[in-house]
């Protein structure tokens, strides 16, 4: 079962995806809250697997209370997705920057919701390719002028290979599919990453894998 907890400050916002996450049985909302700082208190009290967090919210607003929830070492196996109805560059910057693992517009359909709380929980990210390569790649260009290939120092070959296809926004089954391994053996990686470059998660993998240079704005091959 998929535990999961709502921060949104619209209590009929709530109810629907509470009733759209729930649908199927293999999901179940333990807590709601309706600003950041009440997220932030449920979820250190539930310890959910994933967390739809909004963004513009009263007292604390979601980007805060993310980046609480990603500083917390007693939350590290909590992931938030942030929703929010403003598809806008510099909220998916902010998020990623926080540490989100995820972004939704709210008008996404209900079974891709669904979908994406399966994905998350499962330690895949969410971010679409396209979004991934236009967000990503601008925000390791604030971050570093120039590339910065000592970031993959210790890196097997093969394990550059798969940090690159995340960083193209690959789930495991597409990079398994891409390098010709099993989805198991491509999630045995993704793990190896995560623990040699101290990333939280697949965000941050694919933040590395542009300020590094392994992957370049507007080349997916």
């Amino acid at each position: 079962m998929i535990r999961v907890v709502l921060v949104d400050d619209q209590e009929v916002v709530r109810a629907g995806l509470r009733m759209l996450a729930e649908h199927e049985g293999d999901i179940s909302v333990v807590a709601e809250a309706a600003d950041g700082r009440a997220g932030l208190g449920v979820v250190r009290q539930f310890r959910p697997d994933v967390v739809l967090m909004d963004i513009r919210m009263p007292v604390m607003d979601g980007l805060d209370a993310t980046a609480a929830i990603v500083a917390d070492p007693a939350l590290a196996g909590v992931r938030v997705v942030v929703l929010t109805t403003f598809d806008d560059d510099e909220d998916i910057r902010r998020a990623v920057r926080a540490g989100a693992a995820g972004y939704l517009l709210k008008d996404i359909a209900p079974v891709d919701l669904r979908r994406a709380l399966r994905t998350v929980a499962a330690g895949d990210s969410l971010l679409d390719p396209a979004i991934t390569g236009r967000i990503m790649a601008e925000l390791a260009a604030r971050l570093h002028r120039s590339p910065r290939p000592d970031l993959l120092d210790g890196l097997t070959g093969r394990e550059r290979d798969v940090l690159r296809r995340v960083g193209l926004g690959e789930s495991n089954a597409e990079i398994g599919a891409s390098l010709h391994l099993s989805p198991a053996t491509a999630r045995t990686y993704v793990s190896r990453l995560l623990a040699k470059l101290g990333a939280r998660d697949r965000s941050r993998l694919v933040v590395i894998a542009y300020e590094s240079g392994l992957v370049q704005p507007g080349r997916a091959d």
